[in-house]
């Protein structure tokens, strides 16, 4: 429970945060947690794959992993994040090492060709408009910005987005394509889809019929504690809502091996997919099936996967309970900030009071501490209430983490005491 403190009481708490925050600019900080980036000693966990595919050249069907072609990637590769992904291996494409890129790809092929079900090219079309979860992954935002679509905010439940939003503005505007989900840990306030979003999602009447689902499941294996929590199938639930072709799914093991050579995965209904191959083949003749041969030996199958996961979460696990502890004792009871204690992903979302989140990230920044910009996790960069911080704790060292997260906390009190004292 947190009281409002008197005048007095209040000029004392600010005194002191001015104190920590001069004290904090002494100490000649240079820490960043801008981006979810594995740390060396993650990227370690899967250093045996520079040493692969040693000699072997041949996938299980045969194929010469050196030669052009298997557009669609290694079968064997496909049958392990089938079951990771719950894609059916004959609908599961393994690509380059960036999910992200297929995501471009997705928009650029939407607006340059018919998908399945439309009428016309989306680039033939007045408007394009996509609904965005918030708060929300920056990158999604910024393929919307790059190809003029214009983007319509959703808030964000404790299940999801919030459907009866969703639902509506999908009904009454033919001009909303799609619609951007991390359904699982999501980016970065941690929320796991429940059964019944991803029901409406399958099952929703749209005005459009070419809309579709980008679901990014970023973190499908990425958990923090013992439970692992599980989201529903939204490809079948698709398929058996009669709306087969509705979800892109994309993943990726980027943040499970080598981030900088990982491999990418598209899922979805058969008929997606042979678009998808279509389009590819205009541009590619193959893609590196020496980097998913490596990865099928080093990963072995999906049990592969979860062992290797389990050595993330080993060194993952630790920095996201500093977060939490540190805020709790430092913030806990003041009412300055909430914030997120994720199950699995790799964010913590920091909200502090109304008006203050871009103050506080320059304060940081200016103590030598650098945050991703305040309203990143919005549309064009505006969060209207201004109060979200995105922290990524997987980078720094536990240490490093450590005074980040406590200077931070010196941040958010002075900038909170500030705000309540100019409003007295």
């Amino acid at each position: 429970m947190t009281t409002e403190p008197s005048s007095d009481s209040l000029e004392g708490l600010l005194d002191s945060a001015r104190h920590d925050y001069k004290a904090l600019g002494s100490r000649g900080l240079s820490l960043d947690l801008t981006r979810g980036k594995p740390a060396p000693a993650q990227l370690d966990l899967s250093d045996e794959l520079l040493s692969l595919p040693n000699g072997r050249y041949t996938s299980a069907d045969g194929t010469d992993v050196r030669n052009y072609g298997g557009l669609q990637g290694l079968p064997e590769l496909r049958e392990i994040f089938a079951e990771v992904l719950g894609v059916p291996v004959g609908q599961l494409l393994a690509a380059g090492n960036s999910s992200l890129e297929l995501m471009h790809d997705c928009l650029v092929h939407a607006l340059l060709s018919v998908v399945p079900g439309a009428e016309s090219r989306w680039v033939d079309q007045e408007r394009i408009a996509f609904l965005c979860p918030v708060p929300g992954y920056d990158r999604h935002f910024s393929l919307c910005r790059r190809f003029g679509i214009d983007m319509i905010p959703v808030p964000m439940t404790d299940a999801g987005p919030d459907m009866d939003v969703v639902e509506r503005l999908v009904a009454e505007d033919p001009a909303v394509k799609g619609i951007w989900c991390v359904p699982k840990y999501s980016n970065p306030d941690g929320v796991c889809y429940s059964d019944e979003t991803v029901e409406r999602l399958a099952g929703m009447r749209t005005a459009a019929p070419d809309f579709r689902i980008f679901w990014d499941n970023a973190y499908a294996v990425h958990h923090l504690t013992d439970e692992r929590v599980e989201i529903a199938d939204l490809l079948a639930a698709c398929a058996a809502s009669g709306n087969t072709d509705r979800v892109f799914v994309f993943g990726s093991t980027s943040k499970i091996t080598a981030a900088g050579a990982g491999v990418a995965f598209f899922g979805s209904s058969p008929a997606n997919v042979e678009w998808l191959l279509g389009n590819n083949s205009k541009r590619s003749i193959g893609p590196d099936k020496i980097n998913q041969l490596r990865h099928v030996m080093f990963l072995r199958d999906a049990d592969g996967v979860r062992a290797h996961m389990e050595r993330q979460r080993a060194l993952l696990q630790p920095k996201f309970e500093a977060v939490g502890r540190i805020l709790d004792a430092e913030l806990g009871g003041t009412g300055l900030a909430e914030w997120t204690s994720p199950k699995g992903g790799y964010f913590v979302t920091l909200e502090t009071e109304e008006g203050c989140a871009k103050e506080v990230v320059r304060r940081a920044g200016e103590a030598g501490i650098v945050l991703t910009p305040a309203g990143a996790t919005h549309p064009h960069g505006d969060d209207p209430r201004d109060a979200v911080i995105r922290i990524a704790p997987s980078y720094p060292t536990l240490e490093e983490l450590e005074q980040a997260i406590l200077g931070l906390t010196v941040c958010v009190r002075l900038v909170g005491y500030e705000r309540r004292q100019g409003l007295d």
